[in-house]
């Protein structure tokens, strides 16, 4: 980790982080407002990545362990009006506690089987939504009754500063002993395993790790939108965009799949006035990345820059 400092990731994140914190200085609140969902996708995208990326476990059901800490939180907040910040750090408990009941059985198969298992509590956790409408709001959604600020510029900033640090420390588990052993495992888990190492052990502290990560950004996240829905939060289709995402940004980068998650968020956005063609030019954009890039936007810009 000490080269890192001296690296040209080191650099080109400084870089952009310093560019990003003028932005609310000369752009619009609309572009504000983009870019800080987009910032917590990054931070769905980079916990997601640090699991699959690292430990090659898929885990097709991200938006279960976004969807728990985010409808927590919520709930909380509407049902007994305690401050935001606690309902944020139960939020961020509740997935860790949700990914952690899901884990221990998960972890023990192999193969297609991990990711179906994490799919299968996407669903249950959507038919929850839907049955039990009364605590959640159903398919109409949950209104929060507080936000953390109304200011534009301070919920960029927000979600700036908590993508920032959370990609510091997702990045730094990653380069750290921890991350060795989860690509270890992944690449071959009975070699590593012969080797001593508990693999389901280093695996599940992966999987909490990418819980509480992805809870606590859901959680902010609904304080910012003041709703908490399934098409916001628990869908499918959510889930898919964070895959994309990190697989667009770099697969075992971290930092690439925030890259990844802003360049989706925005791309859509303003491709939008062209209606069901949005999605299918995104999509062909990914599906040549992942076709001649397989490294993603990141390490793309990294091997061209180690060859110059």
């Amino acid at each position: 980790m000490s080269g890192f400092f001296t690296s040209r990731l080191f650099v080109i994140s400084l870089v952009v982080i310093i560019v990003a914190a003028t932005l609310p200085l000369y752009v619009s609140g609309y572009v504000l407002g983009l870019l800080t969902v987009a910032y917590y996708f990054g931070v769905f995208a980079m916990a997601w990545d640090l699991l699959f990326g690292f430990a090659g476990e898929v885990n097709f059901g991200p938006t279960f362990l976004i969807g728990v800490g985010a409808y927590t939180a919520g709930i909380v907040n509407n049902q007994y009006g305690w401050s935001v910040y606690v309902c944020i750090i139960l939020g961020a408990l509740a997935s860790v506690v949700a990914g952690f009941v899901l884990a221990l059985p998960a972890l023990r198969v192999r193969g297609p089987y991990f990711g179906l298992t994490t799919l299968v509590a996407v669903l249950m956790l959507q038919n929850f939504v839907v049955v039990f409408a009364d605590l959640t709001g159903g398919e109409i959604g949950l209104t929060i009754p507080d936000v953390i600020t109304i200011s534009a510029n301070a919920n960029y900033w927000i979600a700036l500063g908590f993508m920032t640090v959370s990609g510091a420390i997702l990045y730094g588990l990653s380069q750290s002993p921890l991350g060795l052993v989860l690509q270890a495992s992944g690449q071959d888990p009975v070699q590593a395993g012969a080797l001593g190492f508990n693999i389901v052990k280093h695996k599940l502290f992966a999987f909490i790790v990418s819980a509480f990560f992805s809870g606590l950004s859901g959680a902010l996240l609904v304080f910012y939108f003041g709703t908490a829905s399934v098409g916001t939060v628990v869908d499918v289709a959510v889930g898919v965009n964070v895959i994309v995402a990190a697989v667009l940004g770099g697969r075992r980068t971290v930092l690439g799949a925030a890259l990844g998650a802003i360049f989706l968020i925005v791309a859509g956005e303003f491709l939008r006035p062209t209606g069901e063609l949005a999605t299918f030019i995104v999509s062909f954009v990914a599906l040549l990345v992942v076709l001649f890039f397989p490294g993603g936007f990141l390490g793309a810009a990294l091997s061209r820059g180690a060859r110059a």
